[in-house]
């Protein structure tokens, strides 16, 4: 990561950074006006440290956001260098839920930010769609999901988990709706004997 002035930053300055990120993740997630300071506080920075990092609430907002789609894209990557085509595919589904839910306590704060523009106005939605197409490609290179599938059939099919309940069993309802797209997605599929 580099600093504002271009260079590398100090180590320090690193961990700084991610203990913010990571406390406003949960804190913003809570509620959308979480004060700065809280967020400072919780995260053992001083105020200085703290703007330093992020000037406003929206660097700070658009920041998480990027971090976490980050995180979710280069985990397409590294499953598909670790682990069988639809075994990645399922275990990134499982990272796409987890998300989603993290999401949904980022939406009002979003909203706000990139107003109500929805799908591709979004920061983040192109790595997103490039990750989910390297997955349904290595999937089809290996004939385990269905001939013909495409990245836009497969937001479509997992469409669902952005409407489940963040606040209830949401593990469970998830790895349900997860586990009925790929069994859909592997009925047909060629490399099944």
């Amino acid at each position: 990561m580099a600093s504002r002035s271009g260079g590398p930053q100090r180590s320090d300055a690193q961990r700084n950074r991610e203990r913010i990120l990571k406390v406003a993740l949960a804190e913003l997630s809570r509620a959308a006006d979480v004060p700065l300071s809280l967020i400072a506080k919780k995260a053992g920075v001083g105020q200085g440290t703290f703007y330093r990092n992020f000037p406003n609430r929206e660097a700070l907002v658009l920041e998480v956001y990027s971090h976490e789609v980050r995180l979710l894209t280069d985990a397409a990557a590294e499953l598909l260098e670790t682990r069988k085509p639809d075994q990645a595919l399922r275990e990134w589904m499982d990272q796409l839920a987890r998300f989603a839910v993290a999401k949904v306590g980022l939406s009002d704060v979003m909203r706000q930010i990139v107003g109500t523009a929805e799908g591709s106005a979004q920061p983040g939605y192109a790595p997103v769609v490039e990750a989910i197409e390297a997955l349904v490609s290595a999937n089809h290179e290996a004939g385990t999901i269905r001939p013909g599938v495409t990245a836009d059939d497969f937001i479509l099919a997992i469409a669902g988990i952005w409407q489940i309940d963040a606040r209830g069993d949401w593990q469970t309802q998830s790895a349900r709706l997860l586990g009925l797209v790929m069994d859909g997605l592997r009925a047909g599929a060629p490399g099944r004997g």
